[in-house]
């Protein structure tokens, strides 16, 4: 792990940290020339690139709602009950941040408001590859669920041997996915985007990916509503002398084994603290049986920050705007007001990231790459439309008029005025509408604009002077 010593005062920078940034060129063409392909031709484009990149493509990408409800039987009854207790837990926490519609009005009668709604369709992309994640399907699925979302849709690829995981299966019939598609990558997002002649398009896509799926769904944004564009997975441990080095070097580990790609953060006040985690890390690495991928991500990707002070270490906490967070602090509870930047926060010693990725019940699906400093967990809302509700009485109309009428007239919008304006002459007149046409449409100039504002002055940057006309 590199080391950023932050002595004299110095602040962590961007820099510091050496992230990789956006996505590469070569993916980001590659992934936008399948989902156009896919835009184009359909179900024969899926076919090839399926093919080609799973090296397996089913007869029909519907996977038989037999085989989903099946797999509930052919998982280990423990494994089973480990995941109902789970679903259980997202699906309590997620039921609070549901949305209602609601309504105001003003003495006048005018009557604004929020109506919510949910999106029509949505689909959840879960990985294939190299693990299984059913963990991730109820992530992403009972929010939408919690939503009203009445269609969710899940794609996954299936193997080379055309088996798909039994793990994912079952998580999928546990969570009420209606629809399972044997489809993976960058195909399967212009799939779900625009839709084929067997797998229908959708309103909504959400879930990882690999940085082709990523690279798709920044593609398709805007025609589709995204959840975000994730990058490989990062903690990072704020840790002051209190923090027992096994546990924090367990902590690094559990996110270095997702992905050698994966970002592993310590930002420490104690000075001795990184040597002791950096010697626990070497004995527990060397007996994992993801030792290859672990040691590239904490070699390669792992950075420690050692401050002077818990206070520059949270500044430098806030600069990283990690996806996980854990406070490994005396009184880490205390330190939460502090914390601006971070997709989840774990709190204490005995709060482990993994206890959140499963179980726990706040969604895994997180900002990554410095992005939680704008943005938010995977959560209800995101499946949901606000429509907002406006509703005038004639004598709230005739109150806000005017205002209305003098901003239209200074951005130059005659007709904006004018459609107040004659609503406002009706009001005015206690008539319901106008009898005569032709004569309403006379003199429609100081109906929209019934004074003329002053000219403004004019606001010269310095350095500039008037210059003459």
């Amino acid at each position: 792990m590199r080391k950023v010593e932050l002595t004299g005062g110095r602040a962590l920078t961007q820099a510091d940290l050496n992230r990789s940034g956006a996505l590469p060129r070569e993916v980001m063409d590659a992934a936008e020339d399948i989902v156009r392909d896919v835009r184009d031709r359909g179900d024969a484009a899926v076919r090839e690139y399926c093919t080609r990149f799973d090296g397996a493509c089913p007869e029909s990408f519907r996977v038989p709602d037999e085989l989903v409800k099946a797999a509930s039987s052919m998982v280990d009854p423990e494994f089973l009950e480990s995941l109902t207790r789970a679903r259980d837990q997202i699906l309590a926490f997620h039921q609070k941040e549901r949305e209602e519609s609601w309504f105001t009005t003003r003495p006048d009668g005018t009557l604004l408001g929020v109506q919510v709604t949910p999106v029509a369709s949505a689909a959840v992309y879960v990985p294939g590859g190299r693990a299984q994640y059913p963990s991730t399907v109820l992530m992403d699925a009972i929010p939408a669920k919690v939503a009203g979302v009445p269609r969710v849709v899940m794609v996954t690829p299936p193997q080379r041997d055309g088996s798909l995981s039994a793990y994912t299966l079952a998580a999928a019939a546990l969570a009420g996915v209606d629809e399972v598609y044997a489809v993976g990558g960058a195909q399967a997002i212009g799939a779900v985007a625009y839709g084929t002649e067997s797998i229908p398009a959708c309103d909504k896509i959400v879930g990882p990916g690999n940085a082709y799926v990523a690279a798709a769904k920044r593609y398709v944004s805007g025609d589709v509503g995204i959840d975000m564009v994730a990058g490989p997975s990062e903690v990072c441990v704020l840790a002051d002398a209190t923090a027992d080095p096994v546990v924090v070097a367990a902590d690094l580990m559990a996110q270095a084994e997702h992905d050698p790609l994966a970002s592993c953060y310590l930002v420490t006040c104690d000075a001795t603290l990184p040597d002791r985690v950096l010697a626990a890390a070497e004995k527990l690495v060397s007996q994992s049986p993801r030792e290859e991928v672990t040691r590239a991500s904490l070699d390669n990707r792992g950075v420690i920050v050692v401050a002077d002070t818990l206070d520059a270490a949270v500044d430098a906490v806030n600069v990283v705007a990690p996806e996980h967070l854990e406070l490994h602090c005396k009184d880490a509870m205390s330190l939460l007001g502090k914390v601006k930047n971070a997709g989840a926060i774990f709190v204490g010693a005995w709060s482990s990231e993994p206890l959140g990725d499963y179980v726990a019940g706040p969604n895994h699906t997180l900002p990554t790459g410095g992005t939680a400093r704008f943005s938010n967990p995977l959560g209800v809302y995101d499946f949901q439309k606000r429509s907002s509700v406006i509703c005038y009485t004639p004598e709230g109309m005739l109150a806000d008029a005017p205002a209305t009428q003098a901003m239209a007239q200074a951005e130059g919008l005659w007709a904006h005025a004018l459609s107040v304006g004659m609503r406002r002459r009706l009001a005015e007149k206690g008539l319901e509408g106008y009898a005569d046409a032709d004569a309403a449409c006379e003199g429609a100039h100081r109906v929209a604009w019934p004074e003329d504002l002053a000219v403004p002055g004019v606001p010269y940057l310095p350095g500039y002077s008037k210059r003459e006309a």
